[in-house]
């Protein structure tokens, strides 16, 4: 089952779609997750992050906090998953470059 394929998971791709700075993105964030929910996300995409610039699980636990089976995790997903991290984390490097 695909997990957006329901009227929730609609709205929130377009939800999010439809924000245009980062007081909008943040305001949005805050008013649908819980705090733990939003730095869980941020540790994640921290850890892709790193891991995309080679680092060791055991650095990377250091440096975020993060346990190893959320590294792993996100490492099953840069490797496997949707492409999500990586979209992200080259139009975030594309940014910096400018």
């Amino acid at each position: 089952m695909n997990l957006f394929d329901n009227p929730g998971g609609e709205m929130l791709v377009k939800a999010m779609l439809k924000l245009e700075t980062e007081e909008e993105c943040r305001a949005f964030l805050e008013d649908l997750m819980t705090g733990r929910e939003i730095a869980d996300c941020g540790q994640r995409l921290w850890v892709a992050k790193l891991l995309d610039q080679q680092l060791v699980y055991s650095r990377i636990a250091e440096i975020t906090g993060a346990s190893s089976a959320t590294i792993s995790r996100v490492n099953r997903s840069l490797l496997n998953g949707a492409g999500g991290y990586e979209n992200v984390l080259e139009r975030m490097k594309e940014q910096e470059d400018k």
